[in-house]
């Protein structure tokens, strides 16, 4: 079967798409529809876009979907199918933020495109095989089989993507490379990665671990939740609010747009300043930690939207470790060039990178095989 793949993903609020050649990455139609309510309107859109792209329904090869959490069992690209929407759907309350929209918008493009192959690409796959020491945690062990709880990991596409982009752009071998990939946008993690293979990752059980983000919170002492419950009389599904969508930068700064944050910060904005500071705090403890697995860096790469284009934060998060092999050019770091390139200086023993993710693109390709799309 040769033809585009049409990749998909469904959010709370919003449906992005691309059209993708596999083969050569060229992307035939891509956007957005935001404040989505109504999937299958917002489906039927998408639809019109790509046909005014010129391609029609017959077209498309293969349609792939982002689902965020995949849970112990799929890591593999899979053919979606009644008896996978069903098991999706109990899965739901492991990312009840983001399944159930992707369900949504699945069982809406499905009927819309019935006679087109449509394949689940799932966030986690690509940390399915963390060590043991690094996806377990250290509760009883009863409770954490029965319920299905370990660190799952996210944005692995995207981390899988950039991690191979990055071992190609110095030339050298995967298996041989040891990097660090920062995944920094408005959800962003972080993983250490030893030969192409994932050893851990900022992301646990949720997108809610690790980093501060833009609007999630990142590690907190689970104490708090305690506390907010038994003396704050929070209910848990006040404290999910709180935790996920009135946290992060924007709960303390007001802004989660860093181009926002930077304006409030050069106003004085004390506030804003603090959000960033403790942002890059925790980003620096990341890498130091990860460091510290790998026995050190080959690579360091940032991606995202944050990672790609602010470069006070990446200046900041590496700042005053030359100890440690790696050492930001200033000019480089600053050059408009919006493409992959090296912003570390000639001699730093540790490359530092800037490596434009492509979710859609690692999914399209993702979806190849299992659709035999040429």
């Amino acid at each position: 079967m040769s033809g585009p793949v049409l990749v998909l993903n469904c959010g709370s609020s919003s449906v992005k798409y691309r059209l993708v050649q596999p083969a050569s990455g060229e992307s035939l139609a891509d956007g957005v529809i935001e404040r989505v309510d109504d999937y299958p309107k917002a489906l039927q859109e998408v639809f019109d876009a790509v046909s005014a792209a010129g391609v029609s329904a017959g077209e498309i090869a293969c349609v792939g979907h982002r689902v965020v959490h995949g849970g112990r069992r799929f890591y593999r690209p899979t053919l979606i199918g009644d008896e996978l929407i069903a098991e999706l759907e109990e899965l739901a309350p492991l990312a009840p933020l983001h399944n159930p929209p992707g369900l949504l918008g699945i069982n809406a493009a499905r009927k819309l495109l019935p006679d087109v192959p449509h394949v689940a690409v799932f966030d986690t796959a690509f940390f399915h095989n963390l060590p043991a020491a690094a996806a377990e945690y250290a509760i009883d062990r009863d409770v954490a089989d029965k319920w299905h709880i370990r660190r799952y990991g996210f944005h692995g596409t995207s981390h899988q993507y950039v991690s191979e982009q990055a071992a190609q752009f110095l030339g050298l071998p995967l298996e041989s490379v040891n990097q660090i990939v920062l995944h920094l946008g408005n959800g962003a993690s972080a993983s250490a990665i030893a030969g192409g293979r994932p050893i851990d990752t900022s992301m646990g059980m949720t997108p809610m671990e690790g980093l501060v983000m833009g609007t999630r919170s990142g590690d907190v002492d689970p104490g708090i939740i305690m506390y907010l419950s038994r003396a704050a009389g929070m209910s848990v599904e006040d404290i999910d609010v709180l935790l996920n969508r009135r946290s992060g930068v924007s709960g303390l700064g007001g802004a989660t747009d860093f181009r926002e944050l930077h304006k409030r910060m050069d106003d004085g904005d004390e506030a804003a300043q603090l959000a960033y500071d403790v942002y890059i705090h925790r980003l620096r403890k990341y890498i130091g930690g990860y460091l510290a697995l790998l026995g050190g860096a080959d690579v360091i790469t940032f991606t995202a939207g944050v990672g790609e284009n602010d470069a006070a934060v990446r200046r900041d998060a590496l700042a005053g470790l030359l100890a440690l092999g790696i050492e930001v050019d200033e000019e480089r770091n600053l050059s408009a060039n919006r493409g992959a390139r090296r912003i570390s200086t000639d001699t730093s023993p540790v490359s530092v990178l800037v490596i434009p993710t492509n979710e859609e693109l690692a999914i399209a390709r993702a979806c190849v095989d299992v659709c035999q799309v040429d």
